[in-house]
């Protein structure tokens, strides 16, 4: 959820009033997604990296996320949407902490939406973390499937569709296990003007592509495209 920085800037407002307006587009874009019936959405809020900004800003970030998981927990019971959290969840403090806790606590048995918040949150880290978890356990063959089940949320699915906004072209750490074969979407739009005609018009975008997996096609399976 790239540009909130940018948006700002460019109405001459500080950088925490582009992260307001992303955090509501980003509630627009959640019900979206649960309108359309999709299973998952993953929200890329905080990085790992993140923690290089300025005080100031990680401060205000901080407390975005705990007014958002208390001022919208209404909203996920409306929609049934249930709220799980990828990251380094220790990293975090005390009150984000147990804000996640509980929103995750309060929504666990909703069937919809799923919403993954990645707050504290780098593709690396959890690679890393996931190999230490099977180090500590005396694992020394180690397969992809053992790794895969050693990540922050072992049933999360991969990646189908990774958008980016902001105009740029990089994963920027984020999901690097479950993108291997995601498609990708890359828009000019900054996050916060990103809205729910062009979430679909992704989407369509996504639902044209030929997706192989590394496999080669017959002709009949890719409609008779070379």
């Amino acid at each position: 959820m790239d540009g909130n920085g940018r948006w700002a800037r460019q109405r001459g407002l500080v950088r925490t009033k582009g992260h307001e307006e992303g955090l509501k587009r980003a509630k627009d874009i959640t019900k979206a997604a649960a309108d359309l019936g999709l299973e998952y959405v993953t929200l890329y809020v905080f990085s790992t990296e993140n923690w290089k900004r300025t005080e100031q800003e990680v401060g205000f970030l901080m407390n975005l996320i705990h007014i958002h998981l208390l001022d919208e927990l209404q909203f996920y019971r409306d929609n049934q949407i249930r709220v799980r959290q990828i990251g380094d969840l220790s990293g975090l403090p005390k009150n984000i902490q147990k804000d996640i806790r509980e929103a995750e606590e309060d929504t666990k048995g909703f069937t919809g939406l799923t919403v993954v918040l990645a707050v504290n949150y780098g593709g690396r880290d959890e690679i890393v973390r996931a190999v230490n978890k099977l180090a500590a356990s005396g694992k020394t063959s180690i397969c992809e499937e053992d790794i895969s089940s050693s990540f922050d949320i072992p049933d999360l699915p991969d990646v189908d569709l990774l958008i980016r906004t902001g105009g740029e072209k990089r994963l920027s750490n984020f999901l690097m296990w479950k993108s291997a074969y995601a498609e990708l979407v890359f828009s000019d739009t900054l996050w916060p003007d990103y809205g729910r005609d062009e979430f679909i018009s992704d989407i369509a975008e996504y639902q044209k592509r030929t997706r192989k997996f590394g496999a080669v096609l017959d002709d009949k399976a890719e409609g008779g495209k070379q």
